[in-house]
């Protein structure tokens, strides 16, 4: 059913509330609202916002966007002055990282709505701004747009074939398209460079080791 309208402010109390501001643990440059007990978090999610989506995918700095993120740090001049799009955004991670490292300009795109107090609470932490709309742009041309961003984005069948179909389309067009994965089901076998691995930080709550390997490719077109 349709999201309950709600007031953005207090989406970001919601936020606010049920994290606390904690280092990214392969990014330590950027803090973000992590949740610190899946359980609770998600149960108040359901429970208090019903008709959202009940799982907070943006309360976790997950490992494809980490490694993703740290590349960006390490490699500024990949996005330096040029204009990035961070697709399925979450926390906004990867796009604060696009912009402490000095792009030009960045618009965060997330499907679900919250995500957008998740990312004003996060820019507001690390003193940056990062617009957010929210939607599916898979399809889009994105005119004017010189980087794709996107952190870990294959861990479901339908989503990873649209998103790839996408990225080799924008690949083909010029557009330079990174994508950070940590191996996930529904990541691509061909059609890419592995331009950084890393071996990144992460928490069993959400993954099945406490180190995963992660890596960012380079989806050619």
């Amino acid at each position: 059913m349709p999201a309950p309208p709600r007031a953005l402010d207090e989406l970001i109390a919601f936020v606010r509330a049920r994290t606390a501001p904690a280092p990214v643990p392969l990014v330590p440059e950027l803090v973000l609202h992590q949740a610190s007990e899946l359980t609770p978090l998600w149960h108040a999610t359901a429970g208090d916002l019903a008709g959202w989506d009940d799982s907070p995918f943006w309360a976790f700095p997950w490992a494809g966007g980490q490694a993703l993120a740290r590349h960006l740090l390490d490699r500024p001049e990949r996005v330096r002055g040029r204009r990035a799009v961070d697709f399925a955004t979450g926390s906004g991670l990867v796009g604060l990282a696009a912009l402490r490292a000095g792009a030009a300009e960045v618009e965060a795109w997330d499907v679900d709505p919250f995500c957008e107090a998740a990312v004003r609470a996060n820019a507001a932490l690390n003193g940056l701004a990062l617009p957010f709309r929210a939607g599916d742009p898979i399809g889009a041309p994105l005119p004017g747009v010189e980087v794709l961003l996107a952190g870990d984005v294959f861990y479901e069948g339908p989503l990873a074939a649209r998103a790839l179909a996408w990225f080799r389309a924008l690949a083909g067009r010029g557009v330079t398209v990174l994508a950070g994965d940590a191996g996930r089901t529904y990541a691509p076998r061909e059609g890419f460079t592995i331009v950084a691995e890393f071996q990144v930080p992460t928490t069993v709550e959400i993954e099945d080791a406490a180190v995963r390997g992660a890596r960012v490719l380079q989806i050619m077109g």
